[in-house]
């Protein structure tokens, strides 16, 4: 495979850096092909391959883990890895540019991925646990306390060193126009 897993994101098929099993990973992208052309949505798609994905990382995990005994540490862990093949780059707060959105010169500041990306990963994943009956929705590791607080904390810190604002945007609401009604003429006697 000539492109390098940032170069793609998620996808499974991409990420065969997990799997060393060159077989295996013709097979995903076969699969993966046939999938799409069956209709199913690209949100459908991409929810399978990061499914998939995860599935991977907890077999190559050593000790090997199964879905039943992960927890919202082993998500962590997963999230944490997966920072190595970001292309956000996030400036320290030693570095000259922290806080500047638009970096002007080079810096040796990480390339880490990006809140939105993990926060859209992790809802996908949320989803693809329920699907999957690994569990009731108590149990779901992607939904833990601690991979939510995770999250929190990349948004709050890729904020503060890229100095952009990821505040909810609020919905505007389409001005209501109410119809003119005229008032009742003053009682007589008053002026």
């Amino acid at each position: 495979m000539d492109s390098t897993p940032e170069d793609h994101g998620f996808d499974s098929e991409n990420l065969s850096f997990i799997n060393n099993n060159a077989t295996a990973t013709t097979t995903t992208n076969t699969a993966t092909t046939s999938a799409a052309a069956s209709g199913s949505s690209r949100y459908e798609n991409q929810k399978r391959r990061d499914w998939n994905t995860f599935g991977q990382y907890l077999r190559n995990h050593r000790p090997p883990l199964s879905l039943s005994r992960c927890s919202g540490a082993h998500v962590l862990e997963f999230l944490r890895y997966l920072d190595q093949f970001g292309k956000t780059k996030v400036h320290a707060p030693t570095c000259p540019f922290f806080g500047n959105p638009s970096q002007p010169a080079p810096c040796p500041c990480p390339l880490r991925q990006a809140w939105g990306s993990l926060d859209a990963l992790i809802g996908r994943l949320r989803a693809a646990y329920d699907e999957h009956g690994a569990g009731g929705h108590e149990t779901n590791p992607f939904g833990d306390r601690a991979v939510r607080l995770y999250l929190r904390e990349v948004r709050d810190s890729q904020s503060r060193a890229r100095g952009i604002s990821y505040e909810k945007k609020k919905r505007k609401r389409p001005l209501q126009q109410q119809p003119f009604t005229t008032l009742p003429p003053p009682p007589p006697g008053t002026s």
